[in-house]
């Protein structure tokens, strides 16, 4: 490795000497600048950690999130650059010999091709070539295969039509599903990798484990790809020699997520209630490999639990899931039952992987005021080692405090909610207020960094004198079960309480301006915010993006048409009246507060016909508003240039209305 690092550390170097750069102060296009750290993979031998590196790349011609692929040692010493592609190279993992990565890249056709990296060097050399776009990957432990997932490529007949403009298609039928490969990592005598299929039935695969003799494969699957579906997840098991396909379990709750014990007689899953809900409830289960009744682990403290993996001698699970505005890392061991926490330092754990041997730890980790960075920590002292310095070439600003705040709601029900303060703050001024709203809504607002790229830039708001409220109302996730479905057939009932108690707090503190407030929300964060300027005047600006303004509507035309039914307890022609009642545009006569409406066009989750039913009705009303419609997004932006737009425009639009230049008067 340090032969490696020898060669290409005067890259490395002059690189962050080309990024580095002195900020005054927070904005949209410095928030954009900051990287982002993912998929960190332990060595076999645990001296060794690859990730990733992402970061925006914004030029005339381009617009896209670039991910290269970083190796450090794991005491920290030693860290460098690995992919230097103009595409971007993705999920790196180890061969088990520990002399190789793998990974993922679309240098070709931009379609996600196997890329193998020899660390003795030279270049990525491709293992595969295909039509469609390899999704995820895993070595079998003896080194020998490669199993990937893909989809259903485009037949010849499909190419020729699309080409000649006769591509016509009938509504979910020739679905293309997820199918299991399997790739040997040698050539054959030819000089050439056969991949042979080994799912052939009408089913998308979503997840997969190799067996530790590698002769067989768990993977949890699904009747269509559709979100729709995913409450049909069953698990089988296929022979690799064979081809042999076996149910595990095929039962009314939706089983994801398996894995194999080292020793290879259990496999652990996650199982969701029955009927499974979309304000879901999962635990985690064991069963012989070979079949048989499944043993149920205790429930966990949100009960959507996060399998990381087993310990090496198959007698603990590790798992993670969210507490609260932060994220724990737990063990539960099998012979007692017992669940117990790994008492690391409080902050926001994502990205979490196990090494070979379970014994240590790799993971990105973030606050509220520190970036993510790849950390990894052996589990028997849980003393976290920093990897990667991504943002060390950035010279941040002050960035504003954020803090836990506590509220009673109408009814005593206690909420959480994070505040962040002006940068400087001077305690006892009171400032603009921005309620912000997650969305889910079985979301949570968590200590992230604040001067991340995001939708909402907070680090920026709070430079520019806002202070900005982010509450967790019931139905969030975070806090358990009941908490997550407190909100059921309740839209805009309750919850809005909350987070209207949460504002009223933050007036009684002194710190909010009653007479300068905001509201900001995406998706169900969107819902609430259209509900909130129906129900109150008390907010002088508004933006909603990616609202769903229509249940009805909302339910007949997004791509998860059981979502709404659930939460409602029945279709909308059963309960018309019940529908109507938690519409936004049922009043948005009440409405004037100037609203933003935001909203990608190729949004299937929420399609931006919801967004044009608020704007229109609101420009018909006369109410100030105006619409940001952002092409080829889907329910969320995925382009530098449209993120940086989006975080503009909520900057431009509370400035104008909650700034201290604001005037009631102002029309856009």
């Amino acid at each position: 490795m340090k032969r490696i690092i020898t060669l290409i550390v005067a890259v490395c170097l002059g690189a962050a000497s080309a990024y580095a750069q002195t900020a005054e102060s927070w904005s949209p296009e410095l928030q954009m600048k900051v990287k982002v750290v993912g998929s960190p993979q332990l060595s076999p031998d645990g001296k060794s950690v690859v990730y990733t590196v992402t970061h925006a790349v914004m030029a005339p011609d381009k617009s896209e999130y670039l991910t290269q692929i970083w190796l450090g040692t794991t005491d920290g010493k030693e860290n460098m650059q690995l992919t230097f592609s103009e595409k971007s190279s993705t999920n790196p993992k180890w061969s088990p010999d520990g002399k190789a990565i793998a990974f993922l890249s679309n240098r070709k056709d931009n379609k996600n091709n196997l890329y193998l990296l020899r660390l003795s060097g030279g270049e990525a050399e491709p293992l595969t070539e295909v039509k469609s776009s390899i999704i995820d990957f895993e070595w079998a432990p003896n080194g020998r295969h490669i199993a990937f997932l893909m989809t259903d490529p485009k037949t010849d007949e499909e190419e020729k039509n699309e080409k000649g403009k006769n591509d016509y298609r009938w509504v979910d039928e020739q679905v293309k599903m997820s199918r299991l490969y399997l790739l040997p990592v040698q050539k054959n005598e030819s000089g050439k990798r056969e991949t042979r299929l080994l799912t052939t039935e009408n089913y998308s695969v979503s997840s997969f484990d190799w067996s530790p003799d590698s002769k067989r494969i768990v993977f949890s699957h699904t009747k269509s790809p559709s979100p729709n579906d995913w409450v049909t997840s069953d698990l089988s098991v296929v022979e690799i020699e064979t081809g042999k396909v076996t149910t595990l379990f095929n039962t009314a709750a939706a089983e994801t997520s398996p894995r194999f014990s080292p020793d290879g007689r259990s496999i652990a899953f996650l199982a969701s209630d029955i009927p499974p809900r979309w304000a879901q409830s999962r635990t985690i289960q064991v069963a012989p490999a070979s079949g048989g009744q499944p043993k149920s682990l205790p429930p966990s403290y949100d009960g959507q639990p996060v399998i990381i993996g087993w310990s090496s001698d198959s007698k603990r699970i590790y798992f993670s899931e969210a507490k609260g505005t932060l994220s724990q890392i737990y063990s539960a061991e099998l012979a007692t039952n017992k669940i117990d926490e790994l008492k690391l330092a409080p902050a926001v754990y994502t990205s979490i992987s196990l090494d070979a041997s379970g014994r240590m730890l790799a993971f990105a980790r973030q606050t509220s005021d520190t970036p993510q960075e790849i950390f990894v920590a052996p589990i028997s002292t849980l003393s976290a080692v920093q990897i990667s310095r991504a943002n060390s070439d950035l010279k941040l600003p002050p960035i504003g405090k954020t803090e836990l705040i506590r509220w009673k709601s109408s009814d005593g029900r206690e909420i959480e909610g994070l505040l962040t303060y002006p940068v400087g703050y001077t305690p006892g001024k009171r400032v603009p207020l921005i309620l912000n709203v997650h969305g889910g809504p079985a979301g949570v607002f968590q200590q992230t960094f604040t001067g991340g790229r995001s939708i909402y830039p907070i680090a920026t708001f709070a430079a520019r004198g806002y202070a900005v409220l982010r509450p967790n109302p019931r139905g969030s996730s975070g806090y358990g079960v009941e908490f997550r479905r407190a909100n059921l057939k309740d839209w805009g009932g309750m919850d809005y309480q909350d987070l209207m108690a949460g504002v009223d707090k933050v007036i009684e503190m002194g710190v909010a301006d009653s007479s300068r407030l905001g509201v900001m929300g995406w998706s169900y964060g969107g819902f609430m915010t259209s509900w909130i300027v129906t129900q109150t005047n008390r907010f002088k600006a508004a933006s909603a993006g990616a609202p769903v303004t229509n249940l009805t509507s909302f339910t007949t035309t997004a791509d998860i048409p059981a979502f709404i039914p659930d939460y409602f307890g029945g279709q909308f022609w059963d309960s018309p009246e019940v529908y109507r009642a938690h519409s936004p545009i049922s009043f948005v006569k009440s409405v004037t507060t100037p609203t933003m409406i935001q909203h990608g066009t190729a949004d299937m989750r929420v399609p931006i016909s919801q967004g044009f039913e608020f704007y229109n009705a609101l420009k018909a009303r006369g109410i100030p508003t105006r619409m940001l419609e952002l092409p080829r997004q889907p329910h969320g932006p995925n382009e530098p240039k449209m993120m940086l737009i989006v975080m503009q425009s909520n900057l431009e639009w509370f400035e104008k209305y909650l700034g201290e230049k604001s005037s009631s008067k102002t029309s856009p």
